[in-house]
C-alpha cells in the first residue's frame, strides 16, 4: 500500500495554512503533490484522472483550510483524500460513462469496417460474375454447374451427355482463364484481409 510520507514541518505548515498563508499552501503543495499524484495514479491507472484528483485535493485543502481539524498527520489526511476522491469518481458514474463511450466508439468502428468489407465482397463477386460471363458458353455452363449448383463431375457429365474427362477439361480451362483475368482480385483480397 502506497503511503504519503510525513514532512517534518507539516504541523507548522498546516498551522500557517489555517491562518491563510499562501506560502504555506505553496510549500505543502511542493512537498506532497508527487506523493498524492502517485497514490491517485496507482488507484486509477489513468494519468489525466490522477492529475485531476491531485488538483481537486489541493484545491479542497485550500478552500477548507480554516475548518480543518486533523486528528492524524497531514500525510494521512491527504492519503485519505485520495482514497475518497477515487471512490467518489467511480461512484459518480464518470468512469462508467467513459467506458461506455469508448465501447460505443469501438463498436461503431467495427460496424463501419464490417460494412466496408461487405461492400468490397459484393464488388468482388460482381467482378467474378463478369469474368465468368466472358467464358465460352459451354465452359460457362459447366463451371456454373460445378461451382454454383455444386454438382459433381459425374452429374454434370450425365446431364450434358458428355464424358467425365470433358467436364474435367472444361472446369480446368475455366479456372485457368478466371485465374488469369482475376489475379488482381486475389491481391486485393489479401491486402484487405479477406483471405
Amino acid at each position: 500500500m502506497l503511503r504519503i510520507k510525513q514532512h517534518p514541518l507539516s504541523e507548522i505548515l498546516l498551522s500557517s495554512l489555517q491562518c491563510g498563508s499562501h506560502q504555506a499552501m505553496e510549500e505543502i503543495y511542493q512537498v506532497y503533490w508527487e506523493d498524492v499524484f502517485d497514490a491517485a495514479l496507482k488507484k486509477t491507472g489513468d494519468e489525466a484522472l490522477a492529475q485531476d484528483i491531485t488538483q481537486e485535493i489541493f484545491i479542497s485543502l485550500w478552500e477548507n483550510r480554516t475548518s480543518l481539524n486533523l486528528t492524524a498527520s497531514l500525510g494521512a489526511y491527504l492519503h485519505g483524500a485520495v482514497k475518497y476522491k477515487v471512490i467518489n469518481y467511480f461512484r459518480s458514474g464518470s468512469a462508467k460513462a467513459q467506458h461506455q463511450n469508448a465501447l460505443s466508439m469501438l463498436m461503431d468502428k467495427q460496424h463501419i469496417a464490417a460494412a466496408d468489407d461487405k461492400l468490397i465482397l459484393k464488388e468482388l463477386h460482381l467482378e467474378v460474375d463478369a469474368a465468368i460471363a466472358l467464358l465460352p458458353e459451354k465452359m460457362q455452363l459447366v463451371f456454373s454447374m460445378s461451382r454454383k449448383q455444386e454438382k459433381s463431375i459425374k452429374e454434370i457429365a450425365s446431364e450434358l451427355d458428355v464424358s467425365v474427362q470433358t467436364v474435367k477439361n472444361q472446369i480446368s480451362a475455366a479456372l485457368k482463364l478466371l485465374k488469369k483475368s482475376l489475379s488482381y482480385i486475389l491481391l486485393i483480397a489479401m491486402l484487405i484481409g479477406l483471405t
